[in-house]
């Protein structure tokens, strides 16, 4: 039976902001001012701070589209970037963006590198029990994809003794490796689909939003989705524990409440995944092929 996921297929980035006006990015090795330090791992007010600096230092990966990318003009942007920009808007400091691997930013966060990561960062139990998370600001479902003519693939279980293409350490590497598969790491987003269209591995494990953000660009892929996963997940921003980030927090948690109370968060959901991702069930339906 054809399973119903909601999504709607048409997905549209149009009127990207320019970093010139909103804020500058810094590549992975950059140290910000203040940030290198660690101040804010130092058991300083980390709000207080931050408007001390006049800056918020965010880690993201900018190689995830449509959740944080390079747009036609080499612009960083993409959900995740927007949201930041307004959460920093609301604090009253300007965004600094530093783009890296995935594997290296939680990392770089807990050595003081970075005020917050925001890059569709889902709430799990071992990431709750290091790091703090604000409210979470969308939900999403994990989506199992395989090539078109692949039919060994069905459900989670079969990905047992197969391999999928994953960031290393990442929540659908995690998944993966739970149902019995084996992973082979990559970088970007589209290093997974690559491997899977070349046929050195089985299946890709992904946000159904940002598959269908790639299907959009690569209609003929001859990729599609066989399942997804049952709950969605929360996606929220992660910050160190302690009392430093407690105000932080709350003045974060403040600015995403706002951005949904006034739609702006609704609006940045439909610019960039073609639907609202930012309540609890998504709005309009679609089928995933596949029994």
């Amino acid at each position: 039976m054809k399973k119903k996921i909601y999504y709607m297929a048409a997905l549209a980035v149009a009127g990207i902001l320019s970093l010139s006006a909103c804020g500058g990015t810094k590549t992975e090795d950059a140290s910000p001012a203040g940030a290198a330090s660690g101040e804010e791992a130092s058991g300083e007010d980390a709000l207080a701070q931050i408007q001390e600096r006049g800056q918020l230092i965010v880690a993201t990966e900018g190689t995830w589209s449509p959740w944080t990318f390079h747009d036609d003009a080499d612009q960083l942007t993409g959900f995740d970037v927007e949201v930041a920009r307004k959460i920093a808007e609301h604090l009253g400091v300007e965004p600094v963006f530093v783009e890296g691997e995935w594997d290296g930013l939680l990392a770089g966060m807990d050595a003081g590198r970075y005020d917050m990561v925001i890059n569709g960062v889902e709430i799990t139990e071992e990431r709750a029990e290091k790091y703090d998370f604000t409210e979470p600001y969308a939900y999403i479902h994990t989506a199992l994809i395989v090539t078109e003519d692949n039919t060994d693939i069905q459900s989670f279980e079969d990905l047992a003794g197969k391999r999928t293409a994953n960031t290393i350490s990442g929540t659908y590497a995690t998944i993966a490796e739970s149902y019995g598969a084996e992973v082979v790491g990559v970088n970007a987003l589209t290093e997974s689909f690559d491997l899977l269209r070349s046929g050195r591995v089985d299946a890709t494990l992904n946000d159904e939003v940002t598959y269908y953000d790639y299907i959009s660009q690569h209609p003929d892929a001859g990729l599609k989705v066989v399942t997804l996963s049952e709950d969605a997940s929360q996606v929220a921003i992660p910050m160190r524990k302690g009392q430093e980030t407690e105000s932080l927090r709350a003045a974060v948690n403040e600015a995403l409440q706002e951005l949904r109370d006034s739609g702006e968060l609704n609006a940045l959901s439909q610019e960039f995944f073609g639907i609202d991702i930012s309540g609890a069930a998504s709005e309009g339906e679609a089928e995933v092929d596949g029994e």
